[in-house]
């Protein structure tokens, strides 16, 4: 382990990211009433240019009247090379009352994104006496943005969670494709004459979490646009969870129960998690330093990969 220890993430239910546009309130409700962790009310692409001030009033209303349970209410701003994102901080900072709790940043591509947005929001803060910090999540859309990753996930004490917009980083990248997440047609090995896909995504995951887990920050996947293909959301969503992503966007309702799904350990994998942290105590008690665990060999590693499942699933039930 280095000197300098790794720090813990904001502990917090984060597998399903439900999203939805603040230019149609009648889905508000349930939203508020659905299964997902966080909710994303979005004032961003799903939003017209021409429907920016009625979405952003629409938005304050819901978080100030509705019953969000623990959920965890965020909004999605205007990107900072638009006129509209300033006043989406404002407003909301001025107008919404403590339900607020985060304020996701699109298209950040510098640490200096972060701080523009972290001035506003502290000075707002300051001058209303808001008792409660809002958090940052960004989200990883552009080459810049991946190329910056590590000083992005460093740039502010508020920032908890980053995210990869697969959609505008394949834009961004100039990629052949206008597929959001998953395997791509013509991203394949040929291997005796025949295809194997891989992830063209996976090295841009691989990067958010080495960033994050760096400076404790929760890695989260992005969209998955083809929401009539349930196995393909679950296997994007399983690469992403092995990876270390905790939790996935859901673009539509049906989304939310795949993703809950995958990013909530299973029965048998909590249980074999405790076995092994049995298997070390029992060691340790003999002296030994490593153990053998179903034919396998499990040691101190193993003790932190196995308290991570079980602690994802605690604080999941405890939620």
């Amino acid at each position: 382990m280095s000197f300098r220890i790794q720090p813990t993430p904001i502990a917090r239910p984060n597998r399903c990211q439900l999203f939805g546009p603040g230019s149609r309130p009648a889905l508000f409700e349930k939203m508020a009433a659905s299964a997902a962790d966080v909710i994303n009310l979005d004032l961003e692409d799903s939003v017209a240019p021409t429907d920016k001030d009625a979405a952003r009033a629409n938005i304050i209303t819901a978080v100030n009247s509705l019953d969000w349970g623990k959920k965890t209410v965020s909004v999605r701003i205007n990107g900072l090379d638009t006129p509209f994102w300033y006043r989406d901080v404002v407003d909301l900072l001025e107008q919404c009352g403590d339900r607020l709790d985060q304020i996701m940043i699109p298209k950040v591509g510098c640490a200096a994104d972060v701080y523009a947005v972290d001035a506003l929001v502290t000075a707002i803060e300051r001058a209303k006496g808001r008792a409660k910090p809002i958090t940052f999540e960004v989200i990883i859309e552009s080459a810049a943005g991946i190329a910056h990753v590590e000083e992005i996930a460093s740039a502010s004490p508020r920032l908890v969670a980053m995210s990869l917009g697969a959609a505008d980083f394949a834009a961004s990248m100039g990629m052949q494709t206008t597929g959001i997440g998953g395997t791509q047609e013509n991203y394949y090995l040929l291997r005796d004459g025949a295809k194997y896909w891989s992830d063209p995504w996976h090295w841009a995951q691989a990067a958010i979490v080495a960033a994050c887990r760096t400076h404790g920050v929760l890695p989260v996947d992005g969209p998955f646009g083809d929401f009539s293909d349930d196995d393909g959301y679950r296997a994007q969503a399983r690469r992403s969870a092995t990876l270390g992503m905790v939790g996935k966007w859901a673009i539509h309702p049906k989304q939310i129960a795949l993703a809950n799904e995958v990013f909530t350990p299973s029965d048998a994998a909590v249980a074999e998690a405790r076995e092994i942290l049995k298997a070390m105590d029992d060691a340790k008690s003999r002296g030994e330093g490593a153990t053998v665990y179903k034919g396998r060999l499990v040691d101190i590693a193993s003790i932190k990969q196995a308290e991570v499942i079980v602690k994802q699933s605690e604080m999941i039930a405890g939620a």
